[in-house]
């Protein structure tokens, strides 16, 4: 199975998200169709970052660090 590690950006405010999947399809539908999480408050999301893993615990290593200060400091680099 593949993990995807990814992040999305709602440009009307702003927002990032960064999560990780094994069904990117979904998932995104999931975020910007179905879902009534946190997510939900700042549709429509735009995937603007994917990394692909063969070991779900990689994936999960990766979101970690996308979360820490230096992950957000990246992801802000990220063209939206």
């Amino acid at each position: 199975m593949e993990y995807c590690v990814y992040v999305l950006f709602s440009a009307s405010y702003e927002k990032h998200y960064t999560g990780y999947t094994s069904d990117l399809q979904s998932r995104l539908i999931s975020h910007n169709e179905l879902g009534k999480g946190w997510t939900s408050k700042y549709r429509p999301w735009k995937l603007i970052y994917l990394e692909k893993f063969n070991l779900k615990s990689e994936a999960i290593v990766r979101e970690k660090w996308l979360k820490s200060g230096v992950g957000r400091a990246f992801i802000k680099t990220l063209k939206h």
